[in-house]
Formats: structure tokens, C-alpha cells, sequence
């Protein structure tokens, strides 16, 4: 280990800063697949309930439709298993909310219900990690669905139709698995092969600094984590166990690039990721056939359980506490401004809170950006959509079509399109005055955003610091479990290969929570020289790995391909 003292990291950051808070990204992979799945879901539903001339009854069947926007990056194994429980969270939030509203008409109660709601819901959506679009849609539909007039005796028949809604959207979610099976987690293993072609290709461009490609390192990983987690959850036996062997000897590869960067050839881990998309064979890597010593550790992996949901929601205490505080603020304060509609600025708020204040902020600048332009958006749709319930209802899907397709390019773009869809929603029950509604949202976008902001300020995370000391020891013990293996003449291989990746799991999870916790506010002072040690060391033992255990080469490795169709 180097005797010199490293550099510390940058402190906390403590300014409100815009820039890069409304760039565009490149919009992602799969995109047009949640925005056909939501219009898929939406569209039968409501067309059904207009030619029935029900529209009013919307708002329950969207519960349920909405609901096809989840979990479309997970095999669709455990996509299945992911749909079920957010059609169920879903009408359990509902089932509350419909029962509360019957039993009192005290908006004061129903805006304290909804931030508890609102708090429940992103505690329980973070810790299970469901994915975007997380507890935003969950907590709109529960959060209007608290103030709807309603009795005792309707909500069996509301809550029916929201179930009937959600059985339809989990049939578009994994309608998909019928054209293309594999296509999740090979999608998965192709970003991880990216990523890792990235880093290297940056790492030989600029050897000398490679400090500078951290980041880029930090996102291979993540992304290899990702691509593991995804070829975890399928099954480990039948057919489809060819197939996820066949993509775990790329993933191996590319962690193999990550640790030993200058001896990889980027070039041919972006031939394997172009090859699998589509469905053609999935590339060989040059293994001999047979050899399955590199996979001996994924057995290990597999085996390994999760931790308990109650261990996973202790640290989102804090984020759940901002959440509740700032919903239910932010509702009474649009209540003490007379709007009708609190669960406006309810929202708002509960869409803000990110891992820590510095996201926090960026979103609260994207969602009143986003809002406020959506706002302009509806004026200019909404003579068109008076003109029939027709045109409203193709006008909503439309803006859902667009809010999905768009949302992965900037938050703020996505919301763009969202918020006429949400008022356009409000008039399925009878026409609005344009004028009323629209300063309505606007006033509510602004409360919610400031109330919530300053809520988030207030309600400070101080595990943060502690949750650093813990990955730095997490990634130590990990790494000398590693060096303790590679120390031995002939370490065992299944016993190698899962100390490798326990420490490449270590160091993403030490990354992430470094990374999450600099963005905290009035923190106590970070380990920063502890953190960089510890990635600094953990990295070298990773090659040191590497170049113990690299697998066989094949001169014909980056052309040839695995007999294994999807």
C-alpha cells in the first residue's frame, strides 16, 4: 500500500446550485416501452368507461393502469413477482385513502393521512428499490383519491375497478416476455459490457491520470452490480439456466475490465454488447468448454439472502420523516391559501426528496420548471380538448405517451407533459374553468416545492456520516478477505470468485453511499481520506484478482457465439 497520504475529497456541498439541472440526457434504452405499456394499460379503461359514459370513474381504473409503468428493466420472472406487489401497494393505498374520505370530510385529517401515505410509500418504495417511477404515481392516486366525495358502500365497487385495471396493466407488462423472453437481462449485460468499454477506453487515452476516470469506474460498476442482480433473479435451473450462463461469462468479462482496464480491448466488449441485442446468439468470451471456475461464485451469490425489509427501512428514516413533514406542510399551506385542491401541493413535495438535499434541490428546481411550462402546455391543448370527451381522452393518453417518453431525458421534461395530463384527468368528471385550474397548479406547484424544500432542510440526516463508516469497514473487511485468499498458493476457485465480487459489491455500495452522503447538508465532516483509501486499495486487490484468475484466451473469442438462442 502507497504511504502517501491521499488527497481528500470535496466537502459537502452546501450552495444552491442550478447548473446542469435542466441538461438533457440522452434518453434511455427501453424508453418507448413504458410509454406504449402506459398507453396500452390506460387506453381500454378509459375508452370503455366513455362509451359507457362513465369517465368519472377514471380515477379508480387509472390506479390500477398506471401501475404498467413499473419494473420494466427486471427479468420478467421477477417482473411478475415486482407487478403483483405494486398492483397490491397500489390498492392498499387506494383502499385507505377511499375508506378515509367516506369517514371524514376534514381536509386538515386528509392532508395528514396523505403525507402519512406519502411517507409509507417512499420508505417502502426505497428500501425494496421497485424502481422509477417509485412513489410519485403511488402517492397521486391516493393522494386525490382522499379528496373524492365517497361512502362506505362505493368504495368495494371503486377499489374493484382499480383491481381490474391492475390485472390488465400486469398483463401489458409481461406481454413482452412472448416476443422477446430475454430481452431484460440481456439488456443488462449488454449496458454493463458499455460501461466497462467506457472506463477502459478512458483509462487508455489517459493512463497516467487515472483519477480523473473515477467516475466513469464508479458507473461500470454500478452497472455490473445491476446486470448481477438482474441475472440473480432468474431462475438457476430449466431452459433459461443456458442462457443466464451464457450472459453471467460476459458480465465476468466485464468486471475483468473494470479491475485490469489497460489489458482490455473496448472494442471487443462493445461488439459482445451490439450482439445481443436483438435475438440473436448470445457471444462466446473464449472460454473453454466446460470451464466454469469464474462462475463457482455466482452459486455463493445466489445463495446469499437479502436482508430483512425492517434493517432496509432503518436508514430511510429520515428520508420517511421528510417526506411526512413535508407533505403535510405543504398541504395545510395550500389549504391556509384557500385552493381546493391540496393534494396538489402534497404531491409536489413528495416528489421532490431524493437520496440527499443536493438532489433534493435539483428536483425541486425540475419539478416547478417542468410544472409551470406544463401549465402554458394545457392552455394551448385545452380549447381543443373541450371540444368532446373523445378528443379529452385521446389528449390525456397522448400527454402520457409523451410524459414516459420524455421523463428519462430530464425530470423536468417528463413533467412537462404530465401536469395537462393531470389537470385534463380533473375535468373526466366535468368541465373546469381553464383560468381556475391553472393558477390552482401553478400557486400549488410553487407552495409545494418551497414548503417541502425547506422541510427536507430542516429534518437533517445524520446517519449519513455513519452509514460511510460502515461501507468504508464493509469494503476493508472485504478486500482483506480477498488478499487473504489471493495470499494462498492455490486458492480455492468458487471461494476466489465470490470474495471478488463481494468486494466489487462492497466498493459500488462504498461509492454510492460517499456519494449520497456528500450531498447532505449541515453533516458532520466526512472520511474522506478513509474513503479514498479504501477504493484506492480495494481497486488494486480487484486486478491483483484479476490477473490471478483471468480466464483462458480464444483467438477467435470476438466472433464466435454461444449455441444458445433466447
Amino acid at each position: 500500500m502507497s504511504s502517501a497520504t491521499p488527497t481528500s475529497g470535496p466537502p459537502p456541498v452546501r450552495r444552491l446550485s442550478l447548473a446542469g439541472v435542466l441538461r438533457l440526457r440522452r434518453p434511455s434504452e427501453i424508453w418507448f416501452k413504458p410509454a406504449l405499456s402506459s398507453v396500452a394499460a390506460v387506453a381500454p379503461p378509459n375508452l370503455l368507461l366513455l362509451a359507457l359514459g362513465r369517465l368519472d370513474l377514471a380515477m379508480y381504473t387509472m390506479a390500477g393502469s398506471l401501475c404498467a409503468l413499473y419494473a420494466h428493466n427486471r427479468p420478467y420472472a421477477a417482473r411478475a413477482r415486482t407487478l403483483a406487489w405494486v398492483v397490491l401497494g397500489m390498492i392498499g393505498g387506494l383502499a385507505v385513502a377511499l375508506v378515509t374520505a367516506s369517514l371524514t370530510r376534514e381536509a386538515v385529517v386528509l392532508v395528514a393521512v396523505g403525507a402519512l401515505l406519502a411517507a409509507v410509500q417512499k420508505a417502502l418504495c426505497d428500501a425494496t428499490r421497485v424502481g422509477p417511477p417509485g412513489n410519485v404515481v403511488l402517492t397521486f392516486i391516493s393522494s386525490a383519491a382522499l379528496f373524492v366525495p365517497q361512502t362506505l358502500g362505493q368504495v368495494p365497487g371503486h377499489l374493484a375497478l382499480a383491481v381490474a385495471a391492475g390485472l390488465w396493466a400486469w398483463l401489458v407488462g409481461m406481454a413482452p416476455a412472448l416476443v422477446r423472453p430475454h430481452g431484460p437481462e440481456r439488456r443488462a449485460t449488454a449496458q454493463a459490457l458499455n460501461a466497462a468499454a467506457a472506463y477502459a477506453a478512458a483509462h487508455g487515452t489517459a493512463p497516467a491520470r487515472a483519477a480523473d476516470h473515477a467516475p466513469a469506474r464508479a458507473a461500470g460498476y454500478a452497472a455490473v452490480q445491476a446486470a448481477w442482480q438482474t441475472l440473480l433473479a432468474l431462475p438457476s435451473t430449466g431452459a433459461r439456466a443456458t442462457t443466464r450462463h451464457a450472459l453471467e461469462r460476459l458480465v465476468v468479462r466485464a468486471e475483468v475490465a473494470l479491475a485490469a482496464p489497460a489489458d482490455t480491448d473496448p472494442e471487443r466488449l462493445r461488439a459482445w454488447a451490439r450482439a445481443l441485442r436483438g435475438d440473436g446468439r448470445i457471444p462466446r468470451t473464449g472460454d473453454a468448454p466446460g470451464d466454469r471456475d469464474e462462475l463457482l461464485g455466482v452459486d455463493a451469490e445466489r445463495a446469499a439472502r437479502p436482508a430483512p425489509l425492517w434493517q432496509r427501512l432503518g436508514p430511510l428514516t429520515p428520508i420517511a420523516a421528510r417526506t411526512a413533514l413535508g407533505c403535510a406542510l405543504a398541504g395545510y399551506a395550500s389549504l391556509a391559501l384557500g385552493i381546493g385542491r391540496p393534494y396538489w401541493a402534497l404531491v409536489t413535495a413528495a416528489a421532490l426528496y431524493q437520496a440527499n438535499l443536493t438532489l433534493t434541490w435539483s428536483r425541486a428546481v425540475q419539478r416547478v420548471v417542468g410544472n409551470l411550462a406544463g401549465v402554458l402546455l394545457f392552455a394551448a391543448i385545452v380549447p381543443l380538448a373541450h371540444l368532446g370527451q373523445v378528443l379529452l381522452v385521446l389528449c390525456c393518453l397522448a400527454f402520457n405517451f409523451g410524459a414516459e417518453a420524455l421523463i428519462t431525458r430530464n425530470y423536468w421534461l417528463g413533467s412537462v407533459c404530465v401536469t395537462p395530463m393531470a389537470l385534463l384527468v380533473t375535468e373526466f368528471a366535468g368541465y373546469q374553468a381553464p383560468g381556475e385550474l391553472m393558477t390552482e397548479r401553478a400557486v400549488d406547484t410553487l407552495v409545494g416545492a418551497l414548503v417541502g424544500f425547506l422541510a427536507a432542510v430542516v429534518v437533517t440526516n445524520r446517519r449519513a456520516g455513519n452509514r460511510v463508516e460502515q461501507a468504508v469497514t464493509a469494503a476493508d473487511r472485504a478486500r482483506e478477505h480477498a488478499a487473504r485468499l489471493l495470499a494462498e498458493p492455490v486458492p480455492d476457485p468458487g471461494a476466489m470468485e465470490a470474495a471478488r465480487r463481494g468486494l466489487a459489491a462492497a466498493l459500488t455500495d462504498l461509492r454510492a453511499t460517499a456519494d449520497g452522503a456528500a450531498g447532505e447538508w449541515w453533516g458532520r465532516a466526512l472520511p474522506q481520506e478513509r474513503v479514498v483509501l479504501a477504493e484506492r486499495s480495494g481497486h488494486r486487490t480487484l486486478a491483483e484478482a484479476v490477473r490471478r484468475q483471468a480466464p483462458r484466451p480464444d483467438r477467435d473469442a470476438g466472433t464466435r457465439t454461444e449455441d444458445v438462442r433466447p
